[in-house]
């Protein structure tokens, strides 16, 4: 009987702490954010407009939801190789989701693919990665009231624009960037 009354103390004073633990919403390190729901008609593509600073999630023909963004800190032109503080240009797919980003939230798209591997490689040189959508964090905070285009290549929008993006997306959604 005592064995038993121990567990059940224990287990009562484990769910207690669990119930006292951060929510996560400023993603502190190691904090998980909540995560939003989306139940709305599927994303079927993403289309980025670099000039003009604006993003669209699509699902055919319509335009479900937009928004604008900051770029790379040499936001003119296509990404070449890492560091080069551009933003890629063509198509690309979503294909991972980070909810521990420094950057409060991100979605990754595939760059660089095989033609931009190939093309730094004939300079000797690495075409970079680790493109994403993102949030400011507190980075991005400090960063981005003074200088729109802030990011190393990425494509920047606000905490809570991307907790509505990160909900949204699905793996392999094709993201089409345009200069």
């Amino acid at each position: 009987m005592t064995s038993l009354n121990r567990r059940a103390a224990s287990l009562g004073l484990i769910a207690a702490l669990a119930a006292c633990g951060r929510s996560g919403s400023n993603n502190r390190s190691g904090d998980v954010p909540q995560f939003k729901r989306y139940a709305g008609p599927p994303v079927t593509q993403v289309v980025v407009q670099k000039a003009q600073r604006r993003m669209h999630l699509l699902n055919g023909q319509t335009v479900m939801r937009s928004y604008d963004f900051g770029l790379g800190n040499q936001p003119i032109g296509h990404k070449q190789f890492e560091g080069d503080g551009k933003t890629p240009e063509g198509l690309y797919y979503v294909d991972r989701f980070n909810p521990r980003s420094r950057y409060h939230l991100s979605v990754g798209i595939s760059y660089p693919n095989e033609r931009d591997k190939a093309y730094a490689a004939q300079f000797g040189l690495d075409a970079g990665g680790d493109i994403m959508f993102h949030g400011r964090g507190p980075e991005g905070r400090v960063l981005a009231p003074r200088n729109r285009d802030w990011t190393a290549g990425c494509i920047a929008i606000t905490d809570d624009e991307i907790e509505d993006v990160y909900a949204m997306l699905q793996p392999r959604t094709p993201v089409m960037i345009y200069a």
